[in-house]
């Protein structure tokens, strides 16, 4: 008995087994993973009803297939849609480069106190409500000499003035970053009139600035509903005008609809803040 428990007692001990620790996860992380997870899962779950078959009482959908977004993209209604958006938010961006940036670049160098009521006007759409601009702009613009109300034209002009603070602050940013008097005078210097110095000196210098503006006003006029539909409505259907007048339809092909505007806005969202970066990147590096 005593021999037995000398041998127990003179057994070598096993190695303890290391123990695996998980990370705690921080109070931050919890916080952004489930505001992050609040926000993602409706997108999720239309994405899922896009690409569903069918999905009815159960779980999951039935099968996956893309026919929802085939058949949007062959409806001639959606395509004409997209291409009137295309063709309003592209020509309010081109009327608004050509407007405000020879204010900006006149605010920076010659007029400062312009900059200061530039500064207070790209307030203006943010104070003022959509509805409230909408209502004035149709008493302003349903009669009279310019009947626009149902036009293009006014949605365009409208949009300019919603992409005057995107534009302005870009482009206005960007002249700060660069010695605008010495270049000016350095191009003058070798011959070329002001305005030959402004479009092959100073535009180049500051079209970073031109893109970040172009791609973040882009993003938010292609999503603007308000304005398009008080102000053109069924007239000039554009994609947020088509969708809300969807949304009697398939719930398949409406979600179809939102996640395809979804993904082009992220992806010039995307666009305009990767041009930030390298912009901001090549500012630290100079």
């Amino acid at each position: 008995m005593s021999q037995n428990a000398d041998l127990t007692l003179s057994r070598p001990k096993a190695p303890a087994l290391p123990t695996l620790r998980l990370p705690r996860p921080s109070i931050h992380a919890l916080v952004v993973g489930g505001v992050f997870t609040l926000l993602a899962l409706p997108l999720v779950a239309t994405l899922g009803y896009a690409l569903a078959t069918s999905w009815g009482a159960t779980l999951l959908p039935d099968g996956l297939t893309l026919k929802w977004f085939l058949e949007l993209w062959s409806t001639p209604r959606f395509q004409l849609a997209f291409a009137r958006s295309m063709l309003v938010t592209l020509g309010a961006l081109v009327l608004s480069l050509v407007l405000v940036v020879p204010v900006a670049f006149l605010a920076h160098t010659r007029y400062p106190r312009l900059d200061a009521w530039m500064n207070g006007l790209v307030l203006v759409p943010f104070a003022v409500p959509p509805v409230v601009s909408s209502v004035g702009l149709l008493q302003l613009y349903a009669g009279g000499p310019l009947p626009l109300v149902g036009s293009p034209w006014i949605l365009i002009f409208t949009y300019v003035t919603i992409a005057l603070p995107f534009v302005y602050r870009s482009v206005a940013n960007s002249l700060r970053t660069i010695d605008v008097k010495s270049l000016m005078d350095a191009a003058q210097l070798l011959g070329a009139t002001p305005f030959r110095a402004f479009f092959l000196v100073i535009l180049p210098n500051i079209r970073i600035g031109v893109q970040v503006a172009v791609f973040l006003s882009f993003s938010f006029l292609v999503g603007e509903f308000v304005f398009a539909n008080m102000l053109v409505g069924t007239r000039f259907e554009t994609l947020q005008v088509y969708l809300n007048n969807m949304r009697g339809a398939s719930g398949h092909f409406t979600s179809a609809l939102v996640i395809t505007l979804f993904l082009f806005t992220l992806l010039l969202t995307w666009l305009g803040n990767r041009q930030a970066g390298h912009a901001i990147a090549k500012d630290a590096n100079a």
